[in-house]
């Protein structure tokens, strides 16, 4: 014992996220100061006070095996001081940094005790929020700093993912259904994952939606003010297990996080017309979860409830590091499923999602359906193959990278449309107020109005909707209607839009800024008319300016969300820096080019932009400012 002791005077969950385990066997047992080497930090929770359990049969529907384990009360509420620390600005997607600057002391509980200062205390006060997280290196560890820090805010309930695991469409989910206050989704998305890798956090609001700027603005400016952290003095909750944990009025569930899901996706779509196709000796299906959070729902529901088999999930383990991989569903990153669908006599239908479960990549055998493409396609064909929309969209939406694909279905179905900034958050204000359906980014995020996320499985289980409609009356022996042929119908009816979006992943922020400065200033020079490119193949600009966008519902401006270049033709050239890294700057690009003609439609997307792409690149003068001579990843 005092071995563990010695080691734990260096390691407590608060200050460096690490070690938490060692103070399990420790805080139910021991009272006395674990660290006082580092009493000079001052950190008075760092004395585990004891708790006795009392284990009694549990309410809760999950299984019945659960159990609840009951304290005699709330330990005390400790302030810990504290001071700010720099760098905790939310991007797009919440607060994403290097897993060791996490783990740096006071930097999680920081932001976590600034999101608590941020909100309204009727929206946490003795309420419920749900926590669960792709399975990343540090979420069991900062699931334990989480649960304390909402306890000392006087948060009622915690329900946490059994192992801290939870996709981000299912913590939507599931603070729809429970009726929960809110949510944390710990998560750095498709970034890579362990020791020397990415983590990160955000907060989603009441409906499941991210939170808005309004409020992630006021979470920033309290990180640069905290002075305090407020925690509840209890013991680590132990996360492997089914059930509840009780402290005085403070408690925990630890659930299932796979069964509230699947009961939203089986009200959505239709699982025996779905499974008509899948067991189809026909037709061939394969998953890949590239070892992240959709492992854990692969199984459960296309193998148990949709009949594929157990070999059609590849990676399907969720690992803290993701396999060594990186857990981005495109051609570059998932290039082990895209080599087998363009392998000799490929899978029928092919599919892959990130690591937090919101994005997804499609493929049909030998052949790639942009994102752009695939939420245009589920769009057109919603109303007659998935039970949710049997009385049509309500509307459709983009982000503005994405490619016009979606507007063109928008008008021939006639309905409304909306161009919104990159970031989910745009999307649900719509969603909130009734006016949006079907919605999707070119960066593989699809989703709908089921919840207020993106959601890869959502869109995987779609397009099997799409092709088991389109095949339920097809015989034994006949051909089956491929992902091919459904794509290259809604190209010969709609256009098609030629897409592509090159990657400058971690680049210099400076030089990456200076090019974006530099082509605002160029665009301020700019005016319909002029001509870019050879004399022989210019293009005749139509307009070019800076993304603003004014949310409808709220009134809200949202400025400087892209540089882009409009011309005559339709075609576009844009530019932005992503929000959604954890180091340097990543530079995109975004090339398009409507064609109407159905003899052009079969051309190579990089053939057909080439003129454009090279635009691109001397317009921006990329190379220049950043350095860089090829882009990391092409889409």
């Amino acid at each position: 014992m005092e071995s563990a002791i010695a080691l734990t005077r260096f390691y407590h969950p608060l200050l460096t996220g690490s070690y938490s385990h060692h103070l399990r066997s420790l805080s139910l047992f021991n009272s006395t100061p674990i660290f006082p080497k580092l009493s000079s930090v001052k950190y008075p929770f760092a004395t585990i006070s004891p708790a006795r359990f009392i284990v009694t049969a549990s309410s809760s529907p999950l299984s019945p095996s659960t159990t609840v384990a009951e304290s005699q009360g709330l330990e005390q509420i400790k302030s810990v001081p504290t001071k700010p620390i720099e760098g905790q600005k939310t991007g797009t997607s919440g607060l994403r940094k290097k897993v060791k600057v996490f783990m740096q002391e006071n930097y999680l509980a920081n932001w976590i005790q600034a999101l608590f200062n941020s909100l309204p205390p009727e929206d946490f006060k003795n309420g419920l929020l749900v926590l669960g997280g792709d399975g990343r290196y540090f979420n069991k560890e900062a699931s334990q700093i989480i649960i304390k820090i909402a306890a000392g805010n006087g948060v009622g309930k915690i329900l946490v993912g059994k192992d801290g695991i939870m996709s981000t469409p299912a913590v939507s989910a599931v603070i729809r259904k429970r009726e929960a206050n809110g949510g944390f989704i710990m998560s750095a998305s498709h970034n890579p994952g362990g020791p020397d890798y990415d983590w990160g956090i955000k907060f989603n609001y009441s409906s499941g939606q991210p939170a808005p700027e309004s409020i992630t603005d006021k979470i920033y400016g309290n990180t640069l003010s905290i002075s305090e952290i407020k925690i509840a003095d209890i013991p680590d909750v132990d996360l492997s297990q089914l059930g509840v944990t009780k402290y005085g009025n403070f408690s925990v569930e630890v659930v299932d996080p796979v069964a509230d899901y699947l009961e939203l996706m089986e009200n959505v779509f239709d699982f025996s017309l779905i499974r008509s196709l899948i067991s189809r000796p026909d037709f061939r299906f394969t998953f890949d979860a590239m070892h992240a959070v959709t492992g854990a729902y692969a199984k459960p529901i296309f193998v148990d409830k949709l009949g594929a088999s157990l070999e059609s999930i590849a990676n399907g383990e969720p690992l803290e590091d993701f396999g060594h991989g990186h857990p981005d569903p495109n051609l570059t990153y998932a290039k082990d499923l895209v080599n087998i669908l363009y392998g000799e006599n490929g899978p029928d239908f092919g599919a892959a999602s990130d690591g937090d479960g919101d994005r997804n990549m499609i493929l049909g055998r030998r052949f790639f359906v942009t994102p752009s493409d695939s939420v245009a396609i589920i769009a057109a064909n919603a109303q007659d193959a998935i039970p949710y929309f049997q009385s049509g969209p309500k509307g459709l939406a983009r982000s503005m990278p994405t490619s016009g694909s979606l507007d063109r279905v928008a008008q021939k179905l006639n309905l409304p449309f909306y161009e919104v900034p990159t970031g989910w958050k745009f999307f649900s204000n719509l969603m909130d107020a009734g006016k949006l359906s079907i919605c999707g980014e070119e960066s593989f995020g699809t989703g709908s109005d089921h919840i207020r996320e993106k959601d890869g499985i959502w869109a995987v289980l779609a397009w099997l909707s799409i092709l088991a409609n389109r095949n339920k009356d097809k015989r034994s022996g006949e051909k089956l209607v491929s992902v091919a042929d459904v794509v290259t119908e809604h190209w010969a009816t709609y256009g098609r839009n030629f897409f592509s979006r090159y990657d400058y992943e971690e680049c210099e922020s400076e030089g990456a800024n200076k090019m974006i400065e530099y082509l605002r200033d160029l665009i301020s020079k700019s005016k319909a008319g002029d001509k870019f490119g050879s004399l022989v193949g210019s293009y005749v600009l139509d307009f070019a300016d800076d993304f603003t966008y004014t949310d409808p519902v709220d009134e809200s401006v949202a400025s400087k969300q892209g540089v882009r270049f409009v011309f005559s033709d339709g075609s576009r050239i844009i530019f932005r820096l992503s929000g959604t890294g954890s180091a340097g700057a990543t530079v995109r690009i975004y090339i398009e080019q409507f064609e109407l003609d159905v003899s052009k439609h079969d051309m190579d997307a990089q053939i057909g932009l080439k003129p454009l792409i090279d635009l691109a690149l001397s317009v921006s003068k990329l190379k220049d400012f950043t350095g860089r001579e090829k882009p990391t990843v092409i889409t």
